[in-house]
């Protein structure tokens, strides 16, 4: 994979524009559960603003995840700081894989198990439901470790293209 020096616009949108569907899907969770519990109870009226939200958010997450992950075949990703310890770098790659992971596994489970019922599916897609708001916020508080803190410029990559 080649290293690029920063992101592109695109890399940068899709990445914010995923944060904010993360979001909106971990914020839309409960909703979705009644939505389960009711369907499942056979008193389901129905979908409603925030369960399409969830559902139409995840499914956008996953699309957006693959598309970020061919930009990033492609064009590659700029280096982590040099000077960076190794177990820094180590917790950075694990955090950025988990939540790949997330953007494809939670929507894809997701999906099996509210279309096609598949239980299976269900327990991952539980099993992986603590996961997100954890590797969400290492990965935040990651970024601000590594801006304000090494003063590595890591955070103004994904705000600015190019930088």
């Amino acid at each position: 994979m080649s290293r690029a020096q920063g992101y592109t616009r695109a890399q940068i949108l899709l990445h914010w524009v995923s944060a904010v569907l993360v979001i909106a899907a971990f914020v839309t969770h409960d909703a979705m559960i009644a939505a389960a519990e009711a369907e499942r109870a056979g008193s389901w009226a129905g979908y409603e603003p925030v369960t399409l939200i969830h559902i139409a958010g995840g499914v956008a997450v996953f699309f957006f995840a693959l598309w970020r992950l061919g930009l990033l075949s492609r064009r590659g990703a700029p280096p982590l700081p040099e000077d960076e310890p190794l177990l820094l770098r180590a917790i950075s790659v694990a955090v950025k894989l988990m939540l790949y992971a997330i953007m494809i596994v939670m929507p894809v489970t997701g999906v099996l198990n509210w279309f096609g019922e598949i239980d299976l599916a269900r327990q991952i897609h539980v099993a992986m439901e603590p996961v997100v708001p954890l590797s969400v916020l290492l990965h935040f508080l990651g970024a601000l470790y590594q801006q304000f803190w090494l003063k590595s410029g890591v955070l103004t990559r994904m705000l600015r293209p190019e930088a």
